[in-house]
């Protein structure tokens, strides 16, 4: 079990953590015919824009409610009625979810009770859902406003149901997994005989697909009306622990059993996956996963030659960490460095001697010596300083193309990513040949 310490420094320097209105307003883009929102400043909502854009090179639906010296003294009240009339008679959104910010947080804005007010003034907005989420940015990080936001969606918007409709299944979707880590999630539980409904899904709206018509919204995600739905599925997936609150919310609200999957990266965690699903549906493992199973445990027996002693540095979510670190383990690697933005259940499984709760700062003084290091683009310089490989995970991943797309779920994901960072220690490797005989021979010499 890994000490789990928090840094007190003064102040951070190079962050590694993202905050928690931008993990909520991400949750948000998984909604179809969403206009996400943040309740603050101008430069809040832009900065948060301008991160999305880099990472899933997309046009980002986001908006503001714009508050600035004034209106953050007086209340928020007039510029959330202003800001939600103005996206309802504009883009015509099925929801709106707005995520408060540190500005309205320190205020002490109630939202709640704005939005009330709002509703009783204007009958016209009966047909909109609203979804208002609490993330102050001066706590937690990026995946607690993801879970506190699919918490709020799942409060305001399910719908029990007095009747289960067979092989329908919800799945609880962290916020460490990739539109294409999402679709591939989706395939492997209809090729169960299964029908997945997927919340937050961004694997329908952040995939980089170019649509027909320009639309003011989001393209694509989980509809209000399969969000409704969720209270008449036999059974929760909650892929990621932080998404275990919004699994206890909807069993609470609309008795929905569920069952929690930490991770789907690696063998053994893939085989409870596969088990569960047969079990579920009935049906035997379809033979396409038989076989990327047994192309899994090749490629762990062929890599385990370059992973075996090798000294890892992982900075990322807790999540994403658990899953990392897990893997590498597995690999016979060694997790000589572990940083993390915010606290978490996960964190003392991890199989390393201490986990910081910290910066970029504190990774870069950790992990001197190691043989890679692995974390989100912020990091690159930190890797050139320190003069070893890098792999870039998490996000933002601004400085590579095809972030979106990367898969590292499922036996298929898992032996990928086995296989690329065996290569990158591969390149890393100088071995011996001619011309290290020949180099070897004149340093010998003299010459």
């Amino acid at each position: 079990m890994a000490n789990v310490v928090t840094s007190h420094k003064a102040c951070t320097v190079n962050p590694l953590k993202m905050s928690q209105p931008i993990g909520a307003a991400l949750a948000f883009l998984g909604l179809d015919a969403c206009m996400p929102a943040l309740h603050g400043s101008q430069g809040c909502t832009a900065f948060g824009m301008v991160l999305f854009v880099r990472h899933f090179r997309e046009n980002i639906p986001l908006q503001t409610t714009a508050m600035n010296e004034a209106t953050t003294i007086l209340g928020g009240m007039d510029n959330v009625e202003q800001a939600i009339l103005n996206i309802w008679t504009r883009a015509k959104p099925r929801i709106i979810g707005i995520a408060s910010t540190g500005l309205t947080e320190t205020k002490g804005d109630d939202v709640d009770g704005y939005l009330r007010l709002i509703r009783k003034k204007h009958p016209e907005l009966n047909e909109l859902a609203i979804v208002y989420v609490s993330t102050p940015d001066y706590q937690g990080a990026f995946q607690d406003g993801w879970a506190k936001a699919v918490v709020r969606i799942v409060r305001e918007l399910v719908e029990p149901a007095a009747k289960k409709i067979r092989s329908q299944v919800n799945v609880l979707a962290g916020s460490h997994l990739s539109p294409g880590d999402i679709e591939d999630i989706r395939q492997v539980i209809q090729d169960f005989g299964l029908d997945p409904i997927i919340l937050p899904d961004i694997s329908g709206s952040l995939d980089g697909h170019v649509p027909v018509d320009f639309k003011p919204t989001t393209t694509g995600g989980t509809t209000l009306d399969e969000i409704r739905c969720m209270g008449s599925s036999e059974v929760t997936l909650v892929i990621g622990e932080h998404m275990l609150p919004a699994a206890v919310e909807l069993s609470m609200k609309a008795e929905v059993p569920y069952v929690i999957f930490d991770r789907l990266l690696g063998l053994g965690a893939n085989d409870e996956f596969m088990a569960f699903l047969s079990k579920t549906s009935g049906k035997p493992v379809p033979g396409k996963y038989r076989r990327q199973r047994s192309q899994l445990v090749d490629a762990m027996l062929d890599g385990h030659f370059f992973f075996g002693a090798k000294k890892i540095a992982i900075g990322a979510e807790p999540d994403l960490l658990w899953g990392l670190s897990s893997l590498l383990v597995e690999m016979g690697c060694k997790i000589h460095a572990a940083v993390t933005t915010t606290s978490s259940e996960m964190l003392e499984r991890i199989s390393a001697t201490e986990v910081l709760i910290g910066d970029l700062e504190d990774l870069e003084s950790r992990a001197q010596g190691c043989d890679l290091l692995l974390t989100h683009s912020h990091g690159r310089q930190m890797a050139e300083r320190l003069d070893i490989p890098f792999l870039r995970v998490g996000m933002p991943i601004f400085d590579r193309l095809g972030a979106a797309h990367r898969i590292s779920v499922g036996y298929k994901g898992s032996r990928d990513l086995i296989f690329e960072i065996g290569n990158i220690f591969m390149s890393s490797h100088r071995e011996a040949g001619p011309d290290t005989w020949r180099d070897t021979g004149a340093q010998a010499s003299g010459h």
